[in-house]
């Protein structure tokens, strides 16, 4: 687990273009009879969703006199100020106007070009995913008191996982990390047993890549569920109170299988999905406090890496 590695690795993901695209959450967390209130770098936004089904986002102050549109009902579409009843189609009105948005059926992005600064791309990097017709997925969302490159370099360090997730991972080997200097990628080729349950292990192959510069994505190249993936997205929300850089973890675990019985799986996703984001949930305790960890460091200019 060579600091250089780990480091060079970050430095590839945060110099690719983004397009200025952030995630903000999952796509079933926005429901059709209320909105959702995100905050991304220091930006106060709203989302909710029309009266078709389509997701729209903008400014989460009210431009009549600053009430939270996050508090506000939506009916039949129309997001209506708890305050004073000022009405939101979704499209630019009386001040308000809305900002890209992508929903890829899992999660939702938003463009914010003031905030990213970089040229604007038509659509976020969204990995390659399985099937959405024979897959299932979960979304856990996190936060923590440091920056998204903290969470981006703990996710660039496989080599951690065994060591800190004995309770998740067995026999983890690091099969290939790119050499220093190394241009082409990220890379991390890893070969490690998930845990079920009991002495339960399933033994797969994944390969770890930043195709942007706040997300990593774990595929599955080999073993069972070949073709899922994991995908780790680290969003800017702001300064906490103290002055502290928090960030949102949005993590997206697609899985795909050819086994029979995953059908069986799919069909109680309801059930399914709790578990799935407790796992995540339980990992997150651990890699937050890593994440966190690093900024403290860094902040204070005792990092070693």
């Amino acid at each position: 687990a060579k600091p250089t590695i780990i480091a060079a690795a970050l430095k590839r993901a945060m110099a690719r273009p983004s397009g200025n695209w952030y995630v903000v959450a999952a796509s079933r967390d926005i429901p059709s009879d209320r909105p959702l209130g995100r905050t991304v770098s220091g930006t106060e936004l709203v989302v909710w969703r029309t009266a078709d089904g389509r997701i729209v986002a903008g400014p989460g102050t009210c431009p009549h006199l600053g009430a939270p549109l996050k508090d506000s009902p939506v009916r039949c579409g129309t997001l209506i100020c708890h305050w004073h009843g000022l009405a939101l189609e979704g499209e630019a009105y009386a001040g308000w106007e809305p900002v890209p948005v992508h929903d890829d059926g899992v999660l939702v992005w938003v463009r914010l070009d003031a905030v990213g600064g970089e040229k604007p791309l038509d659509t976020p990097v969204v990995p390659t995913r399985p099937d959405s017709a024979g897959a299932l997925d979960a979304v856990y969302t996190g936060f923590g008191t440091c920056e998204p490159q903290d969470v981006i370099a703990n996710r660039l360090d496989p080599w951690h996982g065994a060591w800190f997730h004995p309770y998740s991972f067995v026999d983890l080997m690091v099969n290939r990390a790119p050499e220093e200097g190394e241009e082409n990628g990220d890379g991390f080729v890893v070969d490690v047993s998930f845990k079920l349950a009991g002495r339960v292990v399933v033994p797969v192959r994944a390969v770890f890549t930043a195709p942007e510069p706040r997300t990593v994505v774990m595929h599955i190249v080999e073993g069972e569920g070949e073709g899922s993936v994991v995908e780790t997205h680290a969003t800017p929300v702001g300064l906490d109170a103290r002055g502290c850089p928090r960030t949102a973890v949005v993590e997206a675990v697609v899985c795909a299988s050819e086994r029979p019985g995953f059908a069986t799986a799919r069909a109680a996703a309801p059930l399914m999905r709790p578990l799935m984001r407790a796992a995540a949930g339980r990992l997150w305790r651990d890699d937050l406090a890593y994440a966190e960890r690093r900024w403290i460091l860094r902040s204070s200019g005792r990092f070693p890496g």
